[in-house]
């Protein structure tokens, strides 16, 4: 019986993807995989029962993905299962941020009383105008399973869209609309875009990626939007830029006192993956990514391991190797199997960075003799067995 510890509440609809041969416990210490989402891990110490952690979602600043490799803990994350969401809330931060929306609707409540409302609505509803989406330049940072589909929905307003991601995937690049105008660079977007919306992930290269000197960069009245992490940006700096005129508005799902009901901010409450569908995906991927990890040392969807799917371990047994992307580590692997008279079937290695993933599948079973030997391997981190 395997153990799923959760240490946030997840969806149901993903614990259901168990099955009978897992059981959810409230026991930390013997689980063989953790289940997060938005709680701090970083002074957590696991047990060297744990196997693997799955954040419920994209991000995982929560989670010390770097430490946990070195002790050979898989984290995995759910990229695109909230994508809709989020891109459907940017969406509605492009509308809020041309129309002035916000503002419209509070002065509305703060008149609610009045008799004659009708009358003075016609008289200020000037304060509220604001500008059409269509033809405007909207540039886009990141473009993810997110920042794709914000690109392509803002082609059917009309916009003229900017993308730019030096590392887009394969993948990425087919879902995007043929419309898109590629940016070899960010400065490009700096200095065209009406519009900028942040779609990257937080790395040290893009942490704090807005800030006093690229907005001078930016053309005046600029409107950003942030629905991607708020280290992004230097909220110092944007709101000295609202306050000069610089920068138009400023669009954050992350509201914090540095922001909130600050002049030309509207601060959303972190909605942007906090939709009952949204969950819902983000817990049945987590849920599957753990699954065919621990039942066939597959790896999909890790920030610390590579990715590494041989498929459903159909021979006697398979073999799971963490081990520092070293030279020989190979030869020093199939060479301990070889002395124990164990006949590799496939196998296949990975790595990424100074980490390294081997999957062997082998014709005998494996003892417990084989795991030790390999275990005092130099560079060895973690050896598991699959039968």
């Amino acid at each position: 019986m395997r153990k799923i510890h959760c240490i946030n509440k997840i969806a149901e609809i993903g614990l259901d993807k168990f099955g009978s041969e897992y059981k959810i416990i409230e026991d930390i210490e013997n689980a063989d995989a953790i289940l997060v989402r938005s709680a701090d891990m970083h002074n957590m110490e696991l047990s060297n029962s744990v196997l693997a952690v799955a954040r419920a979602g994209a991000g995982v600043n929560n989670i010390p993905f770097d430490k946990y490799a070195e002790e050979g803990v898989v984290v995995f994350n759910t990229p695109g299962a909230n994508a809709n969401a989020v891109k459907e809330l940017a969406v509605a931060g492009l509308l809020l941020a041309s129309r002035d929306i916000a503002a419209g609707i509070s002065w509305v409540l703060e008149n609610k009383d009045d008799k004659d409302i009708a009358k003075s609505v016609e008289a200020n509803k000037s304060n509220f105008a604001g500008q059409e989406l269509l033809g405007k330049k909207l540039g886009i940072i990141g473009l993810g399973a997110i920042g794709v589909k914000v690109a392509n929905v803002a082609t059917h307003f009309g916009m003229e869209v900017y993308g730019y991601d030096p590392y887009i995937s394969v993948e990425a690049a087919w879902n995007l609309s043929r419309n898109i105008h590629h940016s070899q660079n960010v400065e490009e977007i700096f200095a065209e875009c009406d519009y900028i919306t942040l779609h990257a992930p937080l790395v040290d290269a893009t942490r704090g990626m807005i800030n006093k000197d690229t907005i001078e960069r930016m053309k005046d009245k600029v409107v950003i939007l942030n629905f991607s992490r708020d280290l992004l940006v230097n909220e110092i700096d944007i709101i000295e830029a609202l306050e000069s005129g610089k920068v138009k508005r400023y669009i954050t799902d992350f509201p914090n006192p540095t922001v909130s009901g600050k002049k030309g901010v509207i601060a959303i409450p972190h909605l942007g993956a906090s939709t009952e569908e949204s969950e819902d995906n983000c817990a049945i991927m987590a849920a599957k990514e753990i699954k065919d990890y621990i039942e066939n040392g597959n790896i999909v969807n890790s920030v610390n391991y590579p990715n590494c799917d041989m498929g459903k371990c159909d021979t006697v047994a398979r073999l799971a190797v963490h081990h520092k992307n070293v030279p020989n580590m190979i030869g020093q692997i199939t060479g301990a199997l070889a002395a124990n008279g164990i006949n590799i079937g496939d196998m296949t290695n990975k790595s990424r960075g100074e980490f390294a993933y081997t999957l062997l599948d082998v014709e005998d079973k494996i003892s417990d003799k084989l795991i030790n030997e390999l275990e005092i391997i130099s560079g060895i981190i973690k050896v598991r067995a699959i039968q």
